[in-house]
């Protein structure tokens, strides 16, 4: 068996000199490996494939968790229903299927047929259904297509009637949104400027503009609609459930901050007019009712409230700013989205990072609550549609709940009676005589106070050897809440305990939270996982040789930073499809886009704050704990060069003897839409490696 790859993943000198010459005052010898499709990379690539294979092969536990896992993934998963024109749709899978299916009902609860089968596209099931969005009518949809786990999709149209398509086909996009026009004539989508040929995957994307596609039409005959001037400005658009509005978002990044604008589709000559001018805080249409729209916001309102705007209303105390007024003031609970469904608003709040669900009037009256299971979060959401469904003209409502050993339960609300009715058990339910999850306080190093969820069996003993998986994530305001998953649930059978964190940077608790872990406070991040690591290790479960770290893309930046600030905590570490080069992730693909979240290298000040904690430049000689970085080769949101890169730095500097593994997954990208078989594949992998690296069940 393979157990120190260091002296493996260095690349030949003459390309570390001369790179390194290039790189300037910031260190990067291995900046060669940024060119994916030359030989040199690909033959580097293929080397440490084949060790890794060679040291995942050698794990006795591996083909065991692998059967295990084929046989748990094997339950049937079924997308929260939603209607649109008299029909009901659903995205199902019965189990092991590489991809989920479209299927359409006559009822929500009704087996139905399938309408679209991406398993059909491609043998190995690389080409998946990332996007649907169905016609007001119910007689068409548009699904986008994206292969091999690229962000690049491809729009077509098919007739829910007869399930043929219709031969209309856009391309070059990279929006998951399609917005109908009322009467199903043509819907507004987003596009990229093409890329050169051949720099599809690695080259930064280019402007987004808005076009309006009239079904049956060649793409080259689409209607531009919006062209930001700045090619910077991220546009998106929605249309108002009555059809009337265009609704406008302009935003510079990720995160917080449009400017949202309204265009009358009555009333075209017009033009634009600004509903929220252009600024850092939240502004989300939620619903509109004549000239009157309910918006989202965190403006005076940390943990969000909505607030409804005239279009055609008097200006505000701000010039050109229409007034607005309060509906739904600010709660102890962060509301982190609202619906419009049956005359009223149907908000879903965080509670200390779980979920719970109330109902207001339009003019903010509370309705009810509705009862949810204790910690547990609104899940089960599928590519088209939202964790809770409805609409706005029925008083019915689904939404399903999961939890760390729920696959999920999906309820039937009516907003009229009030009654709550379980509409379908979960498909997976670990034994709650054997199984239970609570939640912990941790304290940060600066005192804050963290949540930290744990899982484990029953009856396990507090006998400080406890094997944990701690997962985190804690950027970009993303909300990590209980969920899920079929690899951690073999994690818990084999005796494991899963802890996972909620961090600053996420929006389990508002806009506070997340900026105290974005742009110069982003260590924040890193010092709280570390803070739930030196707990576990105190708290009698566990100690530093027996905990390993796991989180993917920024979680990715998340267990490499962590890894290499403080590699004595850990016994393991995974990261899957990270960001670990901070200097120059702006240059490729979308990751412009991330410059509101981690700061623009270019800025001297900002390049100080990424250069102190950048994983790949702050690695140095010294004994890591085993590491298992994976990617895919098609990833063109997170480029594989960080993870190349990274694994090279962290092989050459490691002294102590423990693997560094590089596992590259081929036709595969970010994640989104990877086959149930590769999936599955690389969650054995991931398994065994941490097993082994903790000496769990096999000495």
């Amino acid at each position: 068996m393979v157990r120190n790859m260091s002296e493996l993943v260095i690349p030949p000198a003459n390309n570390r000199s001369k790179s390194a010459a290039a790189a300037g005052e910031d260190r990067d010898p291995y900046r060669w490996l940024e060119d994916g499709a030359s030989p040199e990379t690909a033959a580097w690539v293929t080397a440490q494939n084949e060790l890794t294979r060679a040291h995942l092969a050698s794990l006795p536990a591996r083909e065991v968790i692998r059967s295990r896992l084929t046989e748990s993934w094997d339950f049937a998963r079924s997308g929260v229903p939603f209607e649109r024109g008299g029909r009901w749709f659903a995205v199902r899978n019965p189990g092991r299927q590489n991809q989920p299916v479209l299927c359409t009902m006559d009822a929500p609860d009704a087996e139905g047929r399938v309408l679209l089968d991406p398993n059909v596209l491609a043998a190995d099931g690389t080409v998946a259904v990332s996007a649907i969005s169905v016609s007001p009518d119910g007689a068409k949809v548009a699904y986008a297509t994206s292969a091999s786990g690229s962000d690049w999709l491809t729009w077509r149209l098919r007739d829910v009637a007869s399930g043929a398509d219709l031969g209309d086909a856009l391309n070059w996009c990279k929006s998951t949104r399609a917005e109908w026009d009322k009467d199903g004539t043509g819907f507004y989508y987003a596009a990229m400027t093409p890329p050169r040929p051949g720099r599809e995957y690695r080259e930064e994307s280019g402007a987004k503009r808005i076009f309006f596609h009239r079904v049956g039409t060649s793409q080259r005959a689409d209607e531009l609609v919006v062209a930001p001037a700045d090619a910077a400005l991220y546009p998106e658009v929605t249309v108002s459930a009555d059809g009337r509005y265009l609704v406008l978002s302009l935003s510079r990044g990720i995160g917080p901050g449009a400017e949202v604008r309204v265009l009358d589709l009555q009333r075209r000559a017009a033009g634009w007019r600004v509903l929220v001018p252009a600024g850092d805080r939240l502004a989300e249409v939620v619903a509109s009712e004549g000239t009157t729209f309910y918006l989202l916001t965190d403006d005076g309102a940390d943990k969000r409230r909505i607030v409804a705007i005239d279009c055609e209303g008097p200006a505000g105390p701000h010039p050109a700013r229409p007034a607005a007024h309060e509906v739904v003031p600010a709660a102890d609970d962060t509301l982190l989205e609202a619906h419009f469904f049956g005359g009223r608003l149907v908000c879903h709040y965080l509670r200390e990072a779980c979920s719970r669900l109330r109902v207001f009037e339009l003019d903010g009256t509370l309705v009810r609550d509705i009862p949810l299971p204790g910690l547990c979060t609104l899940g089960g959401s599928a590519v088209g549609h939202e964790l809770i469904t409805g609409t706005p003209e029925s008083d019915i409502v689904h939404f399903e709940v999961v939890s760390f050993t729920e696959s999920g339960r999906l309820y039937r609300h009516d907003l009229r009676s009030g009654q709550t009715a379980l509409a379908r058990p979960s498909a997976v339910s670990l034994d709650p005589a054997a199984f239970i999850t609570e939640r912990v306080e941790v304290r940060s190093a600066d005192g804050t106070r963290l949540p930290l969820f744990l899982t484990r069996r029953r009856g396990l003993a507090r006998r400080g050897d406890v094997p944990v998986l701690l997962y985190g994530y804690g950027g970009v305001g993303a909300c990590t809440t209980p969920s899920f998953s079929a690899g951690w649930a073999v994690w818990l059978e084999r005796g494991g305990m899963l802890a996972v964190a909620s961090l600053r940077g996420g929006g389990e608790y508002g806009r506070a939270w997340h900026d105290a872990g974005k742009l110069a406070n982003k260590q924040n991040v890193f010092d709280d996982f570390c803070a739930c690591a030196r707990w576990l290790a105190s708290s009698g479960w566990s100690r530093a040789d027996r905990i390993a770290i796991n989180g993917g893309s920024n979680g990715g930046l998340l267990v490499g930073a962590c890894l290499t600030q403080h590699p004595e905590l850990f016994g393991a570490a995974v990261a899957d499809v990270g960001v670990f080069d901070m200097l120059r992730f702006h240059q490729f693909t979308v990751g412009w886009l991330w410059k509101t979240e981690y700061g623009d290298p270019e800025d001297p000040e900002h390049h100080r704050w990424l250069r102190r904690y950048s994983p790949l430049h702050n690695v140095r000689p010294g004994r890591y704990p085993a590491t298992l970085l994976t990617t895919g080769d098609h990833d063109d949101r997170v480029v594989p060069s960080h993870s190349y890169k990274f694994a090279a730095a962290l092989g050459e500097a490691q002294r102590a003897d423990a693997p560094v593994l590089l596992r590259v997954e081929a036709s595969a990208g970010h994640g989104h839409g990877k086959p149930a078989a590769k999936a599955i594949a690389e969650a054995a992998d991931r398994l065994a490696f941490i097993e082994r690296a903790l000496a769990v069940n096999n000495g």
